[in-house]
C-alpha cells in the first residue's frame, strides 16, 4: 500500500503523518490488518529494536474520588466494589514496587486518586519515592497524582521523580462529555507543569468510549505537540456503576489500528500498550508488541491484569526482549534533550531533539482516577447475572475478563508481578 510506505518513511525520518493518513490507518480493512501491523512494526524497530519495557503500578490511595470521570471506577458516585484505603506508608508503597522491580520492571508509577495533591500529599509521595528508590537501584519512578500546582512538579523532582503521567484520555472537542469538574486544558496545563520541571512527561488517551476517529487523531496529534516522551494507550474496561459502563465498542483488530495510528504520529516515542489490553486484545496481545515498546506488568490500579509471568512469557514467545534497567529507552536524541532539560530544570522546549520541535527543525521550521491514570481503573462489584452475560456477549462484550483487584497494594495479599 502507498499509504503504509509514505507513513513507514515518514515514520523513521521523524516526520508527521497528515491528518488525512493517519484517518486512513483507522480506516484500513481487517485484511489489510497484517499489512498496517508490519509497517508500524519497522517504525517501532527503527527507534527501540525488539525491546519490551516493563511498567508497574502502585495504587497508593485507592478509591473516594470528588472528580466524575466517567470511565472510572473511583470516580465520585461510583458503585464499583472496588478496594478502597487511603494513603500507603513509604514502607509498604517500597515493598509492593520491590515486587514489580523484581518481577522486570524498569518503571514503577506510583498512582493516587483525587483531583491532586496538597503540598503535604507531595511531600508524602516525596518520601515513598526516596524509599523506593533506596532499595531499588536504578529504577525509574513516574508518578500520577491529579492536578498540579505551581511548584509541585519542581518537588517531586527534587525527590527525585523521574517522570510525571496525566492522561489528556480524549479530544479537546469531547472532553466535557467524559469529565465535568475539570478541563481538558486542565490536563494540558498539568503535562506542561512537569514538562517545564524537567521531568519526563507521560500522558496517553483512552480508546473505546464512543469517540470518532477525527476524536483519536486529534488527541494523539496534540500529545504530539505536548511532546509527551511516553504514550499510554489505554482501552476503555467498562464496568457496572459508572456512566461507560455499556460502551463495549472495540475489538482486537480496532485495537491495533489504534496502536498502529499512534506509532506512525508519535514514532521515537515510548508507546505503552496500557489498561484494557488483556479485555479487548485478548489474544492479539503478541501481536501488539510488534508496535508498542511497552506495557503494564501484573495488576492496573483497580482491575486485575494477567498474571506477571504469563506477561513474560509472552513477550518471550513472540520474539522480544525485556528491556535492561542499564538501557536508554528512548532513541538518544530524546534522551539527550530530556538530560539537558532535567539538567535546567526545564521542559524541552524548542531543542532541537526533542519530539515535535525535531521535525519541525527538519522541515525547516499514563494512574489514578483523576487522570485516567497509567491505566483505566476496571472492575466490576460482582459478577453479572447469566442473562446480563449472555447480553453482553451478543454485544462483543467480554465482561468474564474483568476482575476487581484484590491482592497487591492495600492489601495483605501477594501482589501479581
Amino acid at each position: 500500500m502507498d499509504l503504509l510506505n509514505t507513513l513507514v518513511e515518514k515514520g523513521l525520518r521523524r516526520e508527521l503523518p497528515t491528518r488525512e493518513e493517519a484517518l486512513a490507518v483507522l480506516a484500513t480493512s481487517d485484511d489489510e490488518l497484517l499489512d498496517v501491523v508490519a509497517a508500524a512494526g519497522k517504525v517501532r524497530r527503527q527507534w527501540f529494536g525488539r525491546r519490551v519495557k516493563l511498567n508497574y503500578l502502585v495504587n497508593l490511595k485507592s478509591g473516594l474520588c470528588p472528580e466524575d470521570c466517567s470511565y472510572c471506577s473511583q470516580r465520585l458516585g461510583s458503585e464499583a466494589g472496588i478496594l478502597k484505603y487511603t494513603w500507603l506508608k513509604p514502607d509498604e508503597a517500597s515493598q509492593a514496587a520491590a515486587a514489580g522491580v523484581a518481577g522486570g520492571a524498569k518503571r514503577v508509577c506510583l498512582v493516587a486518586s483525587g483531583r491532586g495533591p496538597t503540598d503535604r500529599d507531595v511531600e508524602r509521595v516525596g518520601r515513598t519515592i526516596e524509599a523506593i528508590k533506596e532499595q531499588n537501584e536504578g529504577v525509574e519512578v513516574c508518578a500520577c497524582l491529579g492536578l498540579l500546582s505551581d511548584g509541585q512538579a519542581e518537588r517531586l523532582r527534587d525527590a527525585g521523580a523521574d517522570a510525571y503521567n496525566h492522561n489528556l484520555n480524549t479530544s479537546e472537542g469531547t472532553y466535557g462529555q467524559i469529565t465535568k469538574t475539570h478541563t481538558y486544558a486542565d490536563r494540558v496545563d498539568t503535562v506542561r507543569k512537569a514538562h517545564a520541571a524537567g521531568l519526563s512527561a507521560c500522558s496517553g488517551l483512552i480508546a473505546g468510549m464512543g469517540e470518532t476517529d477525527e476524536d483519536l487523531v486529534d488527541v494523539v496529534y496534540a500529545l504530539r505537540e505536548l511532546d509527551s516522551d511516553s504514550v499510554p494507550v489505554n482501552f476503555l474496561i467498562p464496568f457496572e456503576g459508572t456512566p461507560l459502563a455499556k460502551e463495549w465498542n472495540l475489538t482486537p483488530q480496532r485495537c491495533l489500528r489504534i496502536l498502529a495510528m499512534v506509532r506512525f504520529v508519535c514514532p521515537d516515542v515510548e508507546v505503552r500498550i496500557a489498561g484494557g489490553r488483556e479485555v479487548h486484545l485478548r489474544s492479539m496481545q503478541p501481536l501488539a508488541l510488534n508496535i508498542a515498546n511497552s506495557i503494564f506488568l501484573g495488576d492496573y490500579l483497580t482491575s486485575e491484569g494477567q498474571a506477571g509471568q504469563a506477561d513474560l512469557d509472552m513477550i518471550a514467545d513472540a520474539g522480544f526482549e525485556v528491556e535492561g534497567a542499564g538501557t536508554t529507552t528512548l532513541p538518544q536524541h530524546r534522551a539527550d534533550a530530556l538530560a539537558a532539560a532535567g539538567a535546567a530544570g526545564g521542559g524541552c522546549g524548542s531543542s532541537a531533539g526533542c519530539g515535535s520541535s525535531a521535525e519541525k527543525a527538519e522541515e525547516g521550521g499514563s494512574c489514578g482516577s483523576h487522570s485516567g491514570g497509567c491505566g483505566p481503573c476496571g472492575g466490576h462489584t460482582v459478577p453479572a447475572p447469566a442473562e446480563e452475560q449472555t447480553e453482553a456477549a451478543a454485544n462483543g462484550a467480554r465482561t468474564d475478563l474483568v476482575a476487581v483487584r484484590r491482592r497487591g497494594a492495600g492489601t495483605d495479599l501477594a501482589p501479581n508481578a
